[in-house]
Parts: structure tokens; C-alpha cells; sequence
């Protein structure tokens, strides 16, 4: 099971990346069309859309790999048994919220489909399209912290070990 959450991970980020490399190549396709005064409607739109979907379906990966945020000053403070405690209480609500947020979000897009919802902008595109990729990013969060407590609970490690980038440090 754990093999399969991670392929899960790893997909989102792999549709994660090729969003990022269509937000560009419309970004630049713009840019052209401007250059050579072409009139290609929708375009800011197509590009906020893969933008979108470029940061929720990151989320789950970069949970696993410690990206989001984290402030370990607090945690350094704590006593073992308060830390532990502390870590049990923030993945349970992380997990409820992001549970919550993901059915919100899979209601949106099926109330964008029932209603024929469309983009107000040049593009007329059906909304629920790239709001799939918001719910697709938040059912992939949701599963990460479900994850991360049961790992937690079952005392395996849910977070990839660091590479010693100094960056990551709070």
C-alpha cells in the first residue's frame, strides 16, 4: 500500500511538472503573439488555469519531502512527551482540514459541471476542467497527511530524509 501512495505522489508531481511546462510555453506563446500582433483570446486564463494546477498537485510531494512549512523554533522548545503530543494534535487537524477542503473542493467542481459553469474570461472553457486539478491536488494532500499519521502512529518515518540543504532550515 505504501509502495502504491507513493506512485500516487510521484504522478501528481509528474502532472504537477507538465503544467508548469504549459504555463510556460503559453506564457511565451503570448508573448509571441503580441510581438507579431496576433489575437489569440484566452490565453492569461489557459495560464493561471496550469499555473493552478501546478501548485495543488505539487502538494503532496512537497509535503513528503518537508517543503511546506514548519517551525521547528517552537518544536525545539518542547519536552518529548509535549512534542509528541503536539505532533499527534497538528496531523489530526491537518488531516481533518485537508479532508474538508478536498470534499469542498470536489463539490465545487461537480456543481461547476451540473451547472454548466464557464469561464467568464475570452476562453469560455467549462470550469469544472481545471478545478479537477485543484481537487485532484487536494484528495492527494488529504491522502499525504492521513499518511503521515498513520506513519506516525505506526512509528515508520513519513518524511523522505533530508539532502543537507541549508535552506530548508527555520
Amino acid at each position: 500500500m505504501n509502495t502504491l501512495v507513493k506512485n500516487f505522489y510521484k504522478l501528481l508531481l509528474v502532472l504537477s511538472g507538465a503544467a508548469m511546462v504549459a504555463s510556460f510555453c503559453i506564457i511565451m506563446l503570448g508573448v509571441a503573439a503580441r510581438e507579431f500582433a496576433w489575437d489569440i483570446p484566452g490565453l492569461d486564463a489557459y495560464a493561471g488555469y496550469a499555473i493552478a494546477a501546478t501548485l495543488f498537485l505539487a502538494l503532496p510531494a512537497s509535503l513528503r519531502h518537508g517543503d511546506h512549512i514548519r517551525v521547528n523554533m517552537v518544536l525545539q522548545k518542547l519536552s518529548p512527551r509535549v512534542l509528541n503530543v503536539f505532533e499527534y494534535w497538528c496531523l489530526l487537524a491537518a488531516c481533518a482540514l485537508s479532508i474538508y477542503f478536498a470534499w469542498y473542493a470536489g463539490r465545487m467542481v461537480w456543481l461547476s459541471y451540473t451547472y454548466h459553469d464557464m469561464s467568464p474570461s475570452a476562453d469560455a472553457t467549462p470550469l469544472w476542467v481545471p478545478q479537477l486539478f485543484m481537487l485532484l491536488g487536494c484528495i492527494g494532500l488529504a491522502v499525504a497527511f492521513l499518511d503521515a499519521l498513520v506513519s506516525r502512529i505506526q512509528g515508520r518515518g513519513f518524511f523522505e530524509e533530508s539532502d543537507g540543504e541549508s535552506a530548508r532550515t527555520e
